[in-house]
């Protein structure tokens, strides 16, 4: 008899919890969402945040404000996620960067996914490799034969060290076989100048950012990192086709504080995937370079723990310090 009762008990205190977390689960609809996007106001990623936001916001019937919050390498961005009330109210719109590389660039390594809740990918996008217009490589295979021919002649130049476009830069250097000197930069707006005047010889960006320099010939794609539906690459050659093994994308996903209750996050992800089908919202992104590429949150989880694998050996093998 006490059994029974104490499986009664039980499966009266799932239902409460249960029927907690769905009240949860509907936000107060007077209260605004912040979306956190650890990156200064005008940039790529707040303008795809702001194009989200509006969409999104009209999903859920709530107002989504965009709070930029740029600089530390995206660290007080997530750690005022990762410190918030768990009631879908706060949420980080965060690009790989911050979720992947940069906890391995800590002194202490720190599992993001113990911090935050994946919600969904929300978009992605490769990276292209520009080469200085001064330089007589016009493919990626010319540029590995021209830094062959001349061993250690090759300065690859990234907005910092340790973001993704140093990280793939190594990996470059590294899969080609080639010597060559990378060149931290404060921000690309130097480093994309040097390159047009030929001081620095190649880096990896985001083409969209570029664009303006590729039009007026000061420099040149030689390759693109990963395949994308966006026309503004469809005249440059995928870089795996030269090298097979080198292959990545930058993306942007959206992620809750740690134990956001599941009907929230349900919440969230039927919303995103609403944004999905969207052919309107999607033909926006891709006129600034990026895919519309909505995923579960399991999934999204799956690629965090997958890229961290991927990049942490980078780092080791290329010997970073750590900060």
């Amino acid at each position: 008899m006490n059994s029974k009762r104490t499986v009664l008990k039980a499966t009266l205190l799932s239902c409460a919890v249960w029927m907690a977390c769905s009240v949860s689960a509907q936000t107060d609809p007077s209260k605004n969402v912040r979306l956190i996007v650890p990156f200064a106001a005008g940039g790529p990623a707040d303008v795809v945040a702001r194009e989200l936001a509006q969409d999104l916001g009209r999903e859920l019937g709530q107002t989504v404000v965009v709070e930029n919050m740029g600089g530390g390498a995206g660290v007080p961005a997530t750690n005022t996620v990762s410190r918030a009330p768990a009631d879908g109210h706060t949420l980080l719109f965060a690009a790989s960067g911050n979720v992947v590389i940069q906890p391995l660039l800590s002194k202490k390594r720190v599992d993001v996914l113990t911090q935050l809740t994946p919600v969904g990918m929300v978009t992605t996008s490769p990276h292209v490799l520009v080469t200085s217009a001064k330089l007589p490589a016009k493919n990626t295979k010319e540029l590995i034969e021209h830094a062959k021919a001349n061993p250690g002649s090759l300065n690859m130049a990234s907005a910092g060290v340790g973001g993704l476009a140093h990280l793939a830069a190594e990996l470059f250097m590294r899969e080609a076989g080639i010597q060559g000197q990378h060149l931290a930069y404060k921000g690309s707006s130097q480093a994309m100048t040097d390159l047009a005047s030929g001081q620095v010889q190649a880096m990896f960006s985001s083409l969209p950012s570029m664009k303006g320099m590729v039009d007026q010939g000061l420099i040149r794609v030689v390759g693109v990192t990963a395949e994308s539906a966006s026309p503004i690459y469809k005249n440059y050659p995928l870089i795996k086709q030269t090298l097979p093994d080198f292959e990545y994308a930058t993306w942007y996903g959206i992620y809750g504080p740690a134990d956001l209750p599941k009907p929230i996050v349900q919440r969230l992800s039927q919303s995103l995937h609403k944004l999905g089908a969207d052919r309107g919202f999607e033909a926006r992104l891709r006129e600034q370079g990026v895919d519309l590429q909505i995923t579960t949150p399991e999934a999204l989880a799956d690629r965090t723990r997958k890229e961290t694998a991927q990049w942490d050996k980078v780092i080791r093998e290329a010997g970073l310090h750590l900060n």
